[in-house]
């Protein structure tokens, strides 16, 4: 049995984290002059970073070096503890790299020990409802291989779908052409994303005006969701009225939904803008890998 580790990118709340018993790598964030990591929601002030990017701030993120992985996995080897980390995507973010480049300086260090990293190839509580079945597993006393092999087959099943506000956050982060963006804010497109089952994002869909779009996410969970084991996540950068509409349409429909509401973190905030709504759920496998142009 090994250590369970997570990252902060898993988006599951810090009190969930404590109940799990979880450790977590702190993902970090820069703004307004600051640098923070992200502690799940603990002492976050969620308003202050929204209405500084409402404002005109430009946030950014960062990736973690292999000094700064060291630091983090040292006192567990140190320990003659192993780690099995259960990540955000590999595609979203080089730092994945900078662990390989850790892990390699601490083989040398500690060649007993070993860190085992499981790709979610998700993010947000797409990555973090895989984190939470598997810190479910390990306490009813499953193996590293036992979750890893149901890890395997469930992440085929992550649900993930939103919609962004504003299209110029997507074109800074490359997702969107400087054409496209402004295109599509004139028209008040709504792109609809997904994760792919390589870890990255793809458009699937264009809705044009905010209620239809949230009425779009809303069918995506009527339709696709299957059973109540697990929950429903809602989440939602900065627009708690659009996360509210959008549960009381799930619900009409589907009053069997375990519906968990939440705010999206900074980080991946960074990314998406203010007024990002999102739906995350079990379904009997991921959306189809269609991008549209």
């Amino acid at each position: 049995m090994s250590v369970l580790l997570c990252d902060s990118n898993c988006e599951l709340w810090y009190t969930r984290v404590k109940e799990l018993g979880l450790d977590y790598i702190s993902m970090p964030y820069c703004y307004g002059g600051g640098e923070y990591g992200y502690d799940l929601g603990e002492n976050t002030d969620f308003k202050k970073f929204y209405d500084a990017v409402r404002g005109g701030t430009v946030p950014k993120t960062m990736a973690l070096n292999p000094e700064n992985y060291k630091e983090i996995l040292t006192p567990y080897f140190k320990a003659g503890e192993d780690v099995l980390y259960i990540s955000f995507s590999h595609a979203m973010s080089g730092t994945f790299a900078q662990l390989d480049a850790a892990l390699k300086e601490l083989k040398k260090e500690f060649p007993e020990r070993k860190c085992t990293v499981f790709n979610t190839n998700s993010i947000c509580l797409g990555a973090g409802i895989q984190v939470e079945t598997a810190a479910e597993l390990k306490q009813k006393g499953a193996s590293d291989e036992e979750i890893i092999a149901f890890l395997k087959e469930f992440t085929n099943r992550v649900a993930v779908y939103f919609v962004v506000d504003d299209l110029m956050h997507l074109k800074r982060g490359g997702r969107l052409s400087a054409g496209a963006a402004v295109a599509g804010t004139l028209l008040s497109i709504k792109p609809m994303l997904t994760v792919n089952e390589e870890g990255g994002l793809n458009v699937i869909e264009k809705v044009t005006g905010r209620k239809k779009a949230v009425r779009a996410l809303a069918d995506k969970v009527i339709k696709g969701l299957t059973g109540t084991e697990y929950s429903v996540y809602i989440l939602d950068a900065d627009c708690k009225e659009d996360g509210d509409k959008l549960a009381e349409l799930i619900k009409a429909e589907r009053s069997d939904a375990k519906i968990v509401r939440q705010t999206i973190g900074p980080v991946i905030g960074t990314h998406c803008g203010p007024g990002t709504l999102g739906v995350i759920f079990i379904a009997d496998e991921r959306p189809v890998k269609l991008k549209v142009d």
